[in-house]
């Protein structure tokens, strides 16, 4: 299992499942709309027993505006 760790823009923080280590970039639904995360770091925690494999992404851009909601 390996995990895609998410920084910056709205979903900064999150952590989500990454069935592929290779990936460059990372569409993610947001509400309505969808962001892109791009790849920012190698993978870590390859070997035996040092945990999940885990790739960082950061925000590039989103495909529509974000606004913050009142809720």
């Amino acid at each position: 299992m390996a995990l895609a760790r998410l920084h910056g823009g709205p979903l900064d923080g999150q952590i989500l499942p990454l069935d592929n280590t290779d990936r460059d970039s990372m569409i993610v639904p947001y509400g309505a709309t969808q962001v892109i995360y791009r790849r920012g770091t190698e993978a870590t925690n390859t070997g035996q027993g040092d945990g999940p494999t885990e790739v960082g992404f950061w925000f590039a851009e989103s495909s529509d505006d974000i606004t913050p909601n009142d809720d």
